[in-house]
C-alpha cells in the first residue's frame, strides 16, 4: 500500500481539515486509537477505507493513493496552460485543461513539459489562406515518429494524429492560434510559438 493514505499525511490532511483524531475516527466508524496507529505509522488503513478517507478529505481516491491533491489553477479553463500526458507503455495521449491525476497502465503520468524545437525537430509554418501548413522534417518509423500536433488557442486545441506511415505534417484553421505542440515518441514534446 502506497505510504500516502498512512503517516504524516493522514495528519497533515486531518490538522487541515481541522478534525481532531477523535473526530476523524467518528466519521469514519473506527477507534481514534486507530486514527493514532495510522499517524505515527503503526498501522495502515484497510482497503475498504480509502473512500471514506478520501470522502472527508474531500480528495478522490486516486488522488489519495497518488499523494498529489490536485487544485485547478486554470479556472479560466485557458487552452493555453493544457497539460498534456503519455502513456510510455501504449502511447496514449490524455488532455488536460489543467492539473489532473492521470494514470494508464497502472503508472501515474507527469505532464509533458514542452521544449522549444532543436534542429532535429525544427518544424516549418507556412501560412495558405485561412490555416496553417505545418511540416516537420522528421523521421516517421515505428521506433521513431512524430505522433501527434497539435494547434493551440486561448479557447481551442485542433489536435491531429500522426502514423509512423505517414508524414509529419498538416493542416490547421488559423482562429487566434498561439502555439503548435508536437510530440516525439523518443524525445518528448515540443512547442513552437505563433
Amino acid at each position: 500500500m502506497n505510504q500516502y493514505v498512512t503517516g504524516a499525511i493522514i495528519k497533515e490532511l486531518r490538522e487541515k481539515g481541522k478534525l481532531t483524531q477523535a473526530e476523524l475516527a467518528q466519521k469514519l466508524d473506527v477507534s481514534d486509537k486507530t486514527v493514532s496507529k495510522w499517524e505515527t505509522g503503526k498501522g495502515y488503513p484497510d482497503i475498504t477505507l480509502l473512500e471514506p478517507i478520501a470522502k472527508v478529505f474531500d480528495i478522490s481516491v486516486t488522488e489519495l493513493l497518488s499523494g498529489n491533491a490536485v487544485t485547478n489553477m486554470n479556472v479560466a479553463s485557458n487552452m493555453t496552460k493544457s497539460n498534456f500526458y503519455i502513456c510510455p507503455v501504449c502511447q496514449n495521449m490524455i488532455h488536460s485543461m489543467g492539473e489532473a491525476v492521470i494514470n494508464c497502465h497502472g503508472i501515474m503520468l507527469l505532464p509533458q513539459e514542452a521544449e522549444p524545437a532543436d534542429t532535429c525537430h525544427d518544424m516549418v509554418v507556412e501560412r495558405i489562406e485561412d490555416e496553417y501548413y505545418v511540416r516537420i522534417e522528421h523521421e516517421m518509423n515505428r521506433n521513431h515518429h512524430i505522433s501527434f500536433i497539435a494547434a493551440v488557442s486561448s479557447d481551442r486545441i485542433q489536435i491531429v494524429k500522426l502514423y509512423p506511415e505517414g508524414n509529419a505534417e498538416t493542416r490547421f484553421k488559423i482562429g487566434g492560434v498561439k502555439k503548435i505542440l508536437y510530440y516525439c515518441n523518443r524525445d518528448g514534446l515540443f512547442e513552437k510559438k505563433i
